[in-house]
């Protein structure tokens, strides 16, 4: 079961500079510390709260939104899978395995992107954030995940790469790798059973064969 961004694909990266590039619009520059929350919830109405009182009166957010996500896009056009991505994912199809995402975002924003790449039709299972009331760390779309896999989770395991996506999956009875992405402090990811820079560092099978 894998979590999506940040970890699939470098969302996280994309929407870090959609949002300096929208703080420079005004001749600002985002402080990026404490910019990434420690769960997997919307806190897009905040960022741009945060926005609205560096900018003062006059911020108009609909055009500031319009603004930053056309930036993302263009972005988007030229994202790919993050490294080692698409070999294991080959890999696991060539073994049998069956996958899973379990995301906190909008199945949309998922299925959208996987599609995008062509890498959508290696995944049994979607379950996402807008199909259960908490976001991670609560364990619910892990558990989602492995109802409709109808997998017990000592069967199962999880790749993820932020903290809280660690205590989701562990809190879901799953082991763990994690692949921390560019911008979350490795030092946290104690919980996890492997912790590997990159999905390029072993193939899949000698990556599960840690656990």
């Amino acid at each position: 079961m894998f979590d999506f961004d940040g970890l699939l694909m470098d969302t996280e990266s994309t929407a870090l500079a959609s949002w300096q590039y929208e703080w420079r619009q005004y001749g600002l520059e985002l402080d990026v510390s404490g910019h990434f929350a420690d769960h997997g919830g919307d806190v897009t109405a905040e960022r741009y709260a945060k926005l609205a009182a560096a900018v003062g009166p006059g911020y108009v957010q609909a055009d500031s939104h319009a603004r930053r996500l056309a930036f993302r896009e263009r972005l988007h056009l030229t994202l790919g899978l993050a490294v080692g991505i698409r070999e294991w994912l080959d890999q696991a199809v060539a073994a049998g395995l069956r996958l899973a995402i379990a995301s906190s975002s909008p199945r949309s924003w998922v299925t959208g992107h996987l599609s995008r790449v062509d890498a959508l039709a290696a995944f049994d299972v979607i379950a996402c954030g807008d199909e259960v009331a908490r976001p991670k760390p609560d364990p619910a779309v892990y558990q989602l995940a492995l109802t409709r896999l109808g997998v017990a989770a000592p069967h199962g395991a999880a790749v993820e790469d932020t903290p809280h996506g660690v205590a989701a999956a562990r809190a879901a009875g799953l082991r763990c790798i994690a692949i921390p992405n560019p911008h979350a402090d490795r030092s946290r990811f104690g919980a996890a059973d492997l912790l590997l820079a990159s999905a390029a560092d072993f193939p899949l099978a000698g990556a599960l064969a840690q656990l």
